[in-house]
């Protein structure tokens, strides 16, 4: 089902919108739509208005991310409706709802995603994490710490979560083909 989704928003988002195909990111909820956007500098009317300013090192950072996030803002609101209009197709055939997201320079910003509860069980030293990060200051609950929780080792655990969701693709490939033998 991934497979089809990636295709069917190859065909149907315009070509226009990212300088290389969109990342389509599928989970039982959600389809999460993420396009890289042109970096500030790289068209010639940036590099026409590019010329006449200063180039500091730290203002340069501080621009650049500026100009970014201005792109990524442009892009939202310049295709809002079409993006509306793509996500409603996309949840009444996928049965999922669809978030959007754009990624300009090193600036990636999400501009619509579900916050889904998951029930889960704990154990008190488990929720004792949960009540320290929340003591701190550092989540708001133990929902808050949770999620926090979750984005921290997704960070630090990339490439392992990476092998990891390669190998269930591959188990998902194999269990597809089936059985080669017929049944008589």
């Amino acid at each position: 089902m991934s497979t089809e989704i990636q295709a069917w928003f190859t065909g149907r988002l315009p070509d226009e919108w990212f300088t290389s195909p969109a990342e389509v990111i599928v989970d039982r909820e959600e389809i999460s739509i993420v396009g890289t956007l042109p970096a500030p500098g790289s068209t010639d009317d940036d590099k026409a208005e590019g010329k006449a300013e200063d180039k500091s090192e730290d203002a340069g950072d501080d621009a650049a991310r500026a100009a970014a996030e201005g792109r990524i803002k442009r892009f939202r609101e310049q295709t809002r409706e079409q993006r509306i209009e793509i996500a409603r197709e996309a949840e009444q055939r996928f049965r999922r709802k669809v978030a959007w997201g754009a990624r300009c320079g090193d600036v990636d910003e999400m501009f619509t995603t579900l916050s889904v509860p998951v029930m889960t069980r704990l154990r008190q030293s488990e929720r004792r994490v949960l009540d320290t990060l929340v003591d701190a200051g550092v989540a708001r609950s133990r929902s808050d710490a949770l999620a926090w929780c979750v984005r921290l080792t997704g960070e630090h655990a990339d490439a392992w979560l990476a092998e990891l969701r390669d190998a269930l693709r591959r188990v998902a490939e194999v269990r597809a083909q089936g059985p080669s033998g017929s049944e008589e």
